[in-house]
């Protein structure tokens, strides 16, 4: 029979062949005989339960994955845990007793091919030299305590005492104060990632009461993966009276209580909460009374709304300093969300929208009535089209998914939104007029900056009407007088949709004296597409927020227009939507969409 340890504790970390797991239950499970450990997996995909077994519950495990938890033999041969001067020399050093037990050189093989190793051995013998490291990083090497109880080890100060950046994460602690104590001995750090580890008891931690001390200089906290829960990251994250950037992403957070007095309220800059699993920004408004914050990172979460339908609270509405969101990768499907962005973020200027339903398909001009026609050689992809429709909506913004805004970039997005917005009000009664103006906050603003565009209600015609089978065709003839098109002459008929392109060509060569076979019919849309390049994501959320930054230092706005119209030009990303209408014997009505349509006649 399988016998407990009497170190074995419920709460603590163990590891088995490489995959950690905390103690959840110590003792007999019904229909088995001897003892075992009931443990939840760091892995939730590894084990194959939620600590219920045959429909008794033994524990209750932090992740939410209903196979997160195992139960194993306490016999199970468990991985030894270390110190953090252990893992450290291990690591950088190397274990000294296999330094007497030669072996043979392992090549490294790519695509069947060995590769030649040049200055690994430059890079092993700088990393040996502890005492100069300024980044260490002992991800996954099980460290669980600061020092060894015999006390036979060097201090860590003495060590490695120009450590800036350490990255602890996936190891075996299960109090924060462990990390204290090891960075107590580090007086510079700057960074701390403690990333998938699982603290237990935060409030209750006796050894966070000098961790304002240890961390009045760190920055950088990255505890994302610990599945702490908010009251716990916000205890946690006021021991960092400098507090900079906070990294709290995968932790299961849904919605944010309100934040007590701290520190970081007034010092965070840059607050990362992405895989988590927010569906509104409403669940995050006690973020806005952090004054300092300017980047929220939001991405992958599950959110839709502004507020929940459901819910009678107001929008939260942040600071003027917040400038840059991500809320790429969620769940909008509205453009009222992003009209009401404004509101909630009256400081915004950068933003990061792709990979949301209403971005990956637009739909503007379908809102539970009939869309208005559309051409079939449509050119445009609905993420161009989704990219200017953001841009024209949003008008504070500088930089769009990544590429930065242009003044002509605006302007073209801005006319291109003006021309699908009429579009829209032709496709619906003049009593529905103010129905679809309600949709489009812009359209009064726009329309005194650009114009008015022309709205044209096509009548519904009897198709067995002649009216009907008629098209009204405005036919000019254009010319390229010192490299602008000037317009010669011009002629208007109608011409029945039965009649193919031979046809046309003919009664457009007599209505201007000239020979058909020499002229070419080119159907003007009036509309706007854009060309290939608008939505090219390239960097991540951190290059997004130095480019921020870098415009910020560059000054005014009349300045970063200049300074970036080369983005605004790569290859004429903006061309009005126009159709060569070929020799052949389709017919006309095939060709064009509506009764009435501008043609413009060149000379080959």
């Amino acid at each position: 029979m399988a016998t407990i340890s009497s170190e074995t504790q419920i709460g603590q970390r163990r590891s088995y062949d490489g995959a950690l797991c905390t103690v959840g239950y110590i003792g007999e499970v019904a229909g088995t005989t001897g003892s075992w450990l009931g443990v939840e997996w760091d892995d939730a995909s590894r084990g194959k339960h939620d600590g219920q077994h045959k429909g008794l519950r033994y524990f209750s495990c932090k992740s939410k994955s209903p196979t997160a938890a195992s139960f194993i033999r306490p016999s199970r041969p468990v991985d030894a845990p270390q110190t953090f001067v252990s893992a450290l020399q291990l690591k950088y050093v190397g274990d000294p007793a296999a330094e007497d037990r030669p072996e043979p050189h392992k090549q490294i093989v790519i695509s069947g091919k060995v590769a030649q190793e040049i200055g690994f051995d430059k890079i092993r013998r700088e990393q040996a030299q502890l005492a100069e490291l300024k980044i260490i990083i002992l991800d996954g090497s099980r460290v669980a305590y600061a020092s060894h109880p015999s006390g036979d080890q060097q201090s860590i100060s003495q060590v490695c005492p120009k450590v800036t950046e350490l990255d602890l994460s996936r190891n075996l602690f299960n109090r924060f104060g462990t990390v204290v104590e090891i960075c107590s001995e580090l007086g510079g750090l700057n960074a701390l990632r403690v990333r998938g580890n699982r603290f237990q008891d935060i409030p209750q931690d006796k050894g966070l009461d000098s961790a304002d001390r240890v961390f009045r200089g760190t920055k950088e906290l990255a505890i994302d993966e610990t599945l702490l829960e908010w009251p716990e990251i916000c205890h946690l994250a006021s021991k960092f009276v400098s507090l900079n950037a906070l990294f709290s992403s995968a932790n299961q957070l849904s919605v944010l209580s309100p934040i007590p007095p701290a520190p970081f309220t007034s010092t965070l800059v840059s607050a990362h909460l992405e895989f988590n699993e927010f569906t509104s920004v409403a669940d995050l408004a006690p973020l806005a009374s952090i004054t300092s914050l300017r980047n929220l990172h939001l991405k992958a979460n599950q959110i839709s709304t502004i507020v929940p339908p459901s819910s009678s609270a107001k929008p939260p509405v942040f600071t003027s300093n917040l400038h840059y969101l991500d809320v790429s990768y969620n769940q909008v499907a509205s453009w009222s969300f992003v009209d009401s962005l404004a509101g909630s973020f009256p400081g915004l200027t950068s933003l990061r929208f792709a990979h949301n339903p209403i971005y990956d398909n637009p739909d503007l001009d379908n809102h539970g009535q009939a869309a208005a026609p559309s051409s079939g050689n449509k050119t445009a992809t609905n993420t161009d089209e989704s990219y200017m429709l953001m841009l024209a909506r949003l008008p504070t913004l500088k930089t769009l998914n990544f590429s930065a805004i242009t003044p002509a970039d605006r302007a073209n997005a801005e006319m291109f939104y003006l021309s699908r917005i009429a579009r829209q009000l032709a496709a619906v009664p003049e009593a529905e007029e103010a129905g679809v103006l309600a949709r489009h906050r812009r359209w009064a603003e726009l329309c005194s900056i650009y114009g008015e565009p022309s709205v044209v209600r096509q009548r519904e015609l009897d198709p067995n009407f002649l009216e009907a089978r008629l098209i009204g065709v405005q036919f000019y003839l254009a010319q390229d007088v010192g490299g602008e098109m000037v317009v010669m002459a011009t002629r208007t008929t109608k011409i029945p949709k039965s009649f193919d392109i031979y046809t046309v060509k003919g009664i457009a060569g007599k209505l201007f004296g000239l020979p058909p076979l020499r002229i070419k019919l080119v159907w003007e849309t009036g509309e706007w597409d854009p060309v290939a390049g608008f939505d090219e994501e390239a960097g991540d959320s951190s290059d997004e927020e130095e480019l921020e930054a870098e415009l910020e230092r560059k000054g005014e706005e009349g300045r970063f227009g200049e300074e970036t119209s080369q983005v605004g030009r790569r290859g004429g990303r903006w061309v009005k939507r126009e159709t060569e209408l070929k020799d052949g014997p389709r017919q006309f009505g095939y060709c064009v969409d509506g009764l009435e349509v501008k043609i413009r006649l060149e000379m080959r």
